[in-house]
């Protein structure tokens, strides 16, 4: 089983979307890892030598920032906004949608479950 950035990948998939199960690569990325790492996109995960693991590791490490130390920079990137204040700081400080979504009817994922308010 190949572990790159602390993710096991799956065996049976192609490397091109098994790579995609690492935070901050996606297809596109993983298709450029693999092209300057010289492996096939056909391959699958199962079939890969020690030698591609470790190269296929070192240009991750090399030019993208994933897993923890990205979750940790989106975090931080998050708090940078509510502590200026900003718009979009007051939106995630509150729970609600930040990207201008309608909030009267929708939003359930953001708000969380309804809170009633009128009869007792």
């Amino acid at each position: 089983m190949a572990r790159i950035s602390g993710v096991d990948l799956p065996k049976k998939k192609r490397i091109e979307y098994g790579l995609t199960y690492i935070f901050g690569i996606g297809l596109k990325s993983s298709r450029d890892i693999l092209t300057k790492a010289g492996i096939s996109f056909d391959k699958r995960v199962f079939e890969l030598t020690e030698d591609d693991i470790a190269s296929i590791r070192k240009e991750i490490q090399a030019d993208y920032a994933v897993e923890g130390d990205l979750r940790k920079q989106v975090a931080m990137d998050i708090k940078a906004l509510m502590d200026l204040g900003s718009y979009r700081g007051i939106r995630h400080r509150r729970g609600l949608p930040v990207r201008g979504q309608k909030t009267k009817t929708n939003a359930r994922t953001r708000k969380g479950r309804r809170k009633t308010v009128g009869s007792a």
